[in-house]
């Protein structure tokens, strides 16, 4: 393992506790300190950072903070368990089959744990602008907002906002203020606009003070922000979902095959 000293990179602004706890943190996301396993003794990170044992605390607290670590002064501190979830958002994109719950569910609990999505709001309002591009709306144009949080063993883990066109919600369980079995992506199909292509961008951010509330953020820590567009028959965009977690306790998977077709939507056209 790479050593690592308390001078300071004068290209680094952060505080030398931050900086500790930058590196820590990424060992955890990336499994080299394993959920369960614990973190090297504040003997050994004082020596490795070459830094003081408060310098060290208040590293360690900052992951505490974070939800990364548990422990107590004077005792092991340990890597929390299941804290970094491998999300695979392809994996819910298809209707559930009937009877069957919103994909989401199934996906956010294949490692253990109870998920749970709480309606927040159902409302016509203006979407943001990238969301209006992709839906083809017009600037001042509304559509129907969906807003919900998503938790797991009632700890938020995300917080979704998706818009549907009003040609398309109009007079449909979208615009009702409860939730749609099976999810959108069922209740779409049954409408005739069958999820064919979802086309994902995926942008790190510094959370705004809704989503920081809503989702419990510590500090000023990125969260990843997804941004997706559902295509139904002759490529008419029937869903735009903005999608917030945070960063440091989620990466997302995609699976591609090298002969996987590049949709020619506007996404690709604008770039």
């Amino acid at each position: 393992m790479t050593a690592h000293h308390g001078d300071p990179d004068p290209r680094d602004h952060r505080s030398l506790h931050e900086r500790i706890a930058a590196d820590l943190r990424d060992e955890i996301m990336s499994g080299d300190l394993a959920p369960g396993a614990k973190v090297p003794s504040t003997v050994q990170l004082k020596e490795r950072f070459d830094a003081s044992n408060a310098t060290i605390q208040k590293a360690l607290q900052l992951l505490k903070d974070e939800g990364l670590v548990i422990g107590r002064a004077g005792a092991a501190v340990t890597v929390r368990e299941h804290r970094q979830r491998t999300m695979r958002p392809a994996a819910y994109m298809a209707p559930a089959p009937r009877g069957e719950p919103f994909r989401w569910h199934t996906e956010a609990t294949r490692h253990g744990g109870q998920a749970r999505s709480t309606l927040l709001e159902v409302a016509q309002a203006v979407p943001p602008a990238d969301v209006r591009e992709l839906l083809g709306l017009d600037d001042g144009e509304t559509a129907v907002l969906r807003r919900q949080l998503l938790t797991i063993d009632e700890e938020p883990v995300e917080l979704v906002a998706s818009y549907y066109p009003a040609d398309i919600a109009r007079g449909t369980p979208v615009t009702e203020n409860r939730k749609i079995r099976g999810g959108t992506p069922t209740l779409l199909a049954d409408l005739g606009f069958p999820p064919r292509v979802s086309v994902d961008r995926v942008s790190a951010r510094i959370p705004t003070q809704e989503q920081a509330a809503a989702l419990r953020l510590p500090g000023n820590l990125p969260v990843l922000r997804t941004l997706r567009v559902v295509y139904s028959d002759n490529e008419r965009p029937v869903e735009a979902t903005v999608m917030v977690k945070a960063g440091h306790l989620h990466e997302l998977q995609y699976e591609f095959t090298p002969d996987s077709p590049v949709h020619p939507g506007p996404s690709n056209r604008s770039q």
